[in-house]
């Protein structure tokens, strides 16, 4: 097959302190060059896998990338997918697997002293302005789409469409309510006279430190291995392929392999406390000696605290416990 073009995230999805995705292809199984989070090159290679091409992409950029057929695959938020996706009949993008990292929200914010508690009170609060309602954000299609589902907006504008500008592009007929795209740092605008914005949210205390409050979720969303309509036959093979090694890292980091030593008159019970308390994956793995027998798990880590002080009431010893690189079952 022709190589499969992969689009790699730039920005907070190759952050070591967020998603950290280089590190991801790394515990995959993939020798990467050019991706190391802030050395990252447009183009990256996968030294030990020939048929991937992996190039740097905008978040922003990769849904239109896949779209238009400039990318096959592409690792990255749902939020920019659907914000990509939303005036499209027919959905282009499809879904590979959730990665389950990079979790963040798309919330509403307005100035932290507003007396709204909801979008629905904001418009109907405003209904009587004679300025128009202005909105900053980086999600102008999803923004529109939210604000006319909304049963505030919908009492005080009907069916009209909120006007929306990105840079010189122009569209909708209702002047009272705009939808202006920003290109990051959007929580400022608000500082700067903006009625609302939409941003993409982690934790909300960047939002508190901006002085603002939130005031409804549109959607939540986590990084995801996306094809796009080149994604077909071969390739397709290869990127489910891929989304299995790259999910066998992420389910990895939830393990420890766990192996210790315990008295051959113990063996049978202590397999007995694992397996009823769900303490390993499957059956616990025995490799018998003359007097001692060594045992090998693979626990949640969230279990391991309960499981060490129960193996250690039966004797256990020499306990050693390693992370896990990949997990595919």
């Amino acid at each position: 097959m022709n190589k499969i073009v992969l689009g790699l995230p730039k920005g907070s999805l190759n952050n070591v302190n967020r998603g950290n995705t280089y590190q991801l292809l790394v515990d995959a199984g993939y020798e990467v060059r050019g991706y190391e989070p802030g050395k990252e090159s447009n183009e990256i290679g996968i030294m030990n896998d020939p048929e991937i091409k992996g190039f740097l992409t905008r978040p922003q950029s990769a849904p239109v990338e896949l779209n238009r057929q400039i990318l096959d695959i592409a690792i990255i938020g749902e939020d920019w997918v659907q914000e990509e996706s939303v005036n499209y009949k027919e959905k282009l993008i499809r879904k590979i697997g959730d990665l389950d990292y990079g979790q963040t929200r798309l919330i509403v914010g307005v100035p932290k002293e507003s007396p709204y508690n909801s979008l629905t009170d904001f418009f109907r609060a405003n209904k009587d302005r004679k300025t128009p309602i202005l909105c900053f954000t980086e999600y102008p299609n999803l923004t529109r789409q939210f604000f006319m589902n909304n049963k505030g907006y919908k009492e005080v504008f009907g069916y009209s469409i909120p006007f929306v500008q990105v840079r010189g592009l122009r569209d909708g007929d209702n002047q009272m309510v705009q939808v202006i795209n920003s290109d990051g740092a959007t929580e400022v605008y608000i500082a700067k006279g903006a009625d609302l914005i939409v941003d993409n949210t982690q934790t909300g205390s960047s939002l508190k430190k901006a002085g603002l409050k939130e005031l409804e979720t549109i959607m939540e969303s986590s990084a995801g291995l996306y094809a796009g309509p080149s994604c077909k036959g071969a390739k397709e093979e290869k990127a489910h392929m891929m989304f299995e090694q790259l999910f066998g890292a992420i389910k990895a980091r939830k393990y420890f392999d766990v192996k210790f030593n315990i008295s051959n008159l113990k063996v049978s019970d202590v397999k007995d406390f694992l397996l009823s308390n769900a303490y390993c994956s499957d059956e616990p793995t025995v490799v018998e000696g003359s007097t001692f027998s060594q045992v090998n798990v693979l626990i949640p880590k969230n279990k391991f605290p309960a499981m060490l002080k129960g193996i250690k009431n039966y004797g256990a010893s020499s306990i050693v416990r390693e992370n896990v690189k990949q997990y595919v079952k």
